[in-house]
């Protein structure tokens, strides 16, 4: 995992190095190499996990299963500031 970490910064730092070289091969080059170490991670391409929920990344916590567990932290962090 650290050697794919690794591989993403190097890719990021790359993707810089070609913008402030205005070198537009160079930084699609290096797009594509985040993308790679991206889904090697499991950040992108297909949902690595097989227990049937549905994917949702990207949605707004309210429109997820997820919305009452959220507002509950919420409300707890209320009741513990005041």
């Amino acid at each position: 995992m650290a050697a794919l970490v690794t591989e993403l910064m190097r890719a990021r730092r790359a993707v810089r190095t070609a913008k402030n070289a205005s070198d537009e091969e160079a930084e699609a080059a290096a797009n594509r190499d985040v993308d790679d170490a991206k889904q090697a991670l499991g950040e992108r391409g297909p949902v690595w996990w097989s227990n049937g929920n549905p994917d949702v990344n990207r949605y707004m916590v309210k429109n997820t299963p997820y919305a009452a567990w959220f507002a509950s932290l919420r409300a707890s962090r209320t009741r513990e500031n005041a």
